[in-house]
C-alpha cells in the first residue's frame, strides 16, 4: 500500500507541476534545434512567457524576474511526436477493461443485412491524461501524439476517428484542427472484406458513395440498406469535404490507389506504413501526400512489404515528400523508442535536420497543428526538451522536459519502481543462503 501511495503521490506531483507554471522562463546557452526556418542556433536562448515562446535568438537579455535555466550547451529541441498511438487509451494491453482504442464487436447483435461499419466511432472521448503510460513516455521527451483507433477482424477496416493531443495533463487536450479518419488497407485487414484486396476498394467506394446524398429516401433512414448508419454517413461526409484520412498501407500499388481516391473524392490522404512508398515517391510529392514511416522496416514482414528498404525516408525526402515517423507493433507502450526510427533514417541518407523534423514539425504539419506546436518559434506552445547528447542517438536521455513552459518532474511509475527495488551496491536478494 505504501508503494501505491508513493506512486499516487508522484502522479499528483507531476500533474501539479504541469498546472503551476512560472509566468516567464529564460533558457540560456542551449544548442537550439528549432525545427523551423531558423534551423539550429549554436548558442541560443529561448524566452517563454505564460507557456508560449515569446523570443528565440542568440545572446538575448533575460527578462526581469524570469526563472533562468542554464542549458550549459545542451541540445534543445521541440517536444517529440510519439507517432500514432493509444497513449491515454490503453493502460495494460492484456487487460481488456483498460483498452479503449478499438470498437471490437462494434455491433454485437448484428443481423444479416445490417451494418458493421461505424466511422462515427471516435476515440478522443476515452482519452485519459492521467494515464501512467503517458508519464513513462513524457519524461523521455514525447509531448504529443495522434490517437488512432485500431481496426479489428470482427469490425471494419474503416476504424474510426482520432486526433492529436498534447501531454499537458489537461482533460481537453485535443489540438484543434487535427481530427482524422483512419482506414486500414494493409494485408492484415483484407479478411474484413472477404479476403480480397479488390473487395476493400469496392466496399470503400460504396461507403464513400453512401456518405454523399443518397438516391433513395430509404437509404437515408435505414442503416440496413447500406454499410453505414445515418451517423456514420454524417461522419464520413465531413471528411469528404477536404478532411484528413489516414490510410495504413504498404504496397506501392495501393498507395497509388489511395492518391487517386483522394483526388477523386476531395479528401486529404496521409500514408501510414508506406514500406514501398519510395517506389511512387514522385507521385506522392506531386499530390502533396505525406508519409508516416516505420524506418526500421527493411525486410518484408508480409507480401505487401517486398520493396522495404532502409533508405525509404531518404528517397522520399529527396523527391519532396513530407516524411514523419510512427512505429508499427506496440507503438503505445514503447512510444519512447521512436527516436530510433529517426536515427536509423538519418544513418541511411536522410539529412539530420529532416530526421528531427520527422519527429517534430513534419507530423505537426501533417495533422494541421504546425501553427501551435512542432517547432521552436515565437507564438508556439513551449513544449521543449533538453538532452544530454544527440537526440537521435538511442543512448541519449532527456534531462528536462517542458510542456507549456512548465518543467515536468522527471519521474514516472517506472523510475519510482526502479528506485524502490534497486538493491544497494553489493546486496542481492537470495532465496537461499550463499554457497548452497
Amino acid at each position: 500500500m505504501r508503494a501505491l501511495s508513493a506512486l499516487a503521490g508522484a502522479v499528483a506531483l507531476a500533474l501539479a507541476g504541469l498546472a503551476s507554471a512560472q509566468s516567464v522562463v529564460f533558457i540560456d546557452n542551449a544548442k537550439v534545434h528549432t525545427a523551423g526556418a531558423a534551423g539550429t542556433l549554436a548558442n541560443g536562448d529561448v524566452v517563454i512567457t505564460n507557456g508560449v515562446i515569446s523570443a528565440v535568438g542568440a545572446e538575448l537579455a533575460a527578462p526581469a524576474g524570469a526563472t533562468r535555466i542554464d542549458a550549459k550547451g545542451q541540445p534543445l529541441t521541440p517536444g517529440l511526436f510519439a507517432g500514432l498511438t493509444a497513449l491515454g487509451l490503453e493502460e495494460i494491453s492484456a487487460e481488456s477493461s483498460t483498452v479503449h482504442q478499438n470498437l471490437g464487436a462494434a455491433t454485437p447483435h448484428v443481423h444479416p443485412g445490417e451494418t458493421r461499419w461505424r466511422p462515427e466511432f471516435d476515440v478522443l472521448p476515452a482519452y485519459n491524461p492521467r494515464s501512467q503510460v503517458i508519464g513513462v513516455n513524457r519524461i523521455e521527451g514525447l509531448t504529443f501524439t495522434v490517437l488512432a483507433p485500431g481496426a479489428l477482424e470482427e469490425g471494419s477496416f474503416v476504424a474510426g476517428q482520432g486526433g492529436a493531443v498534447r501531454f499537458d495533463g489537461g482533460f481537453d487536450a485535443l489540438v484543434d484542427g487535427s481530427r482524422s479518419l483512419f482506414v486500414d488497407l494493409s494485408s492484415g485487414a483484407v479478411a474484413m472484406s472477404g479476403g480480397s484486396r479488390a473487395g476493400q476498394y469496392m466496399l470503400l467506394d460504396q461507403a464513400i458513395r453512401e456518405a454523399k446524398p443518397a438516391p433513395s429516401p430509404m437509404m437515408m433512414v435505414s442503416p440496413g440498406h447500406g454499410l453505414l448508419t445515418p451517423a456514420g454517413r454524417d461522419a464520413m461526409s465531413r471528411y469528404l469535404r477536404g478532411g484528413r484520412v489516414v490510410f495504413t498501407v504498404d504496397r506501392a500499388a495501393d498507395i497509388r490507389q489511395v492518391i487517386a481516391l483522394g483526388q477523386r473524392y476531395g479528401f486529404q490522404p496521409v500514408i501510414n506504413g508506406g514500406a514501398e512508398a519510395w517506389i511512387v515517391a514522385n507521385e506522392l510529392a506531386a499530390a502533396k501526400v505525406p508519409v508516416l514511416l516505420d524506418a526500421l522496416v527493411n525486410l518484408p514482414g508480409s507480401f505487401d512489404q517486398l520493396g522495404a528498404r532502409l533508405d525509404n525516408a531518404a528517397k522520399l525526402h529527396a523527391a519532396g515528400v513530407t516524411v514523419a515517423f510512427s512505429q508499427a507493433g506496440d507503438a503505445t507502450h514503447n512510444a519512447r523508442k521512436i527516436r530510433q526510427l529517426a536515427g536509423v533514417a538519418a544513418a541511411n541518407g536522410l539529412p539530420w535536420e529532416a530526421a528531427l523534423a520527422g519527429l517534430t514539425s513534419a507530423p505537426a504539419k501533417m495533422f494541421g497543428i504546425d501553427a501551435k506546436i512542432g517547432s521552436i518559434e515565437v507564438g508556439k506552445a513551449a513544449d521543449l526538451v533538453l538532452w544530454n547528447g544527440d537526440p537521435l542517438e538511442v543512448t541519449t536521455t532527456a534531462t528536462q522536459v517542458f510542456v507549456g513552459g512548465r518543467a515536468v518532474p522527471m519521474q514516472s511509475r517506472q523510475t519510482l519502481l526502479r528506485d524502490r527495488y534497486l538493491a544497494p551496491k553489493g546486496e542481492r536478494s537470495r532465496l537461499y543462503p550463499a554457497g548452497r
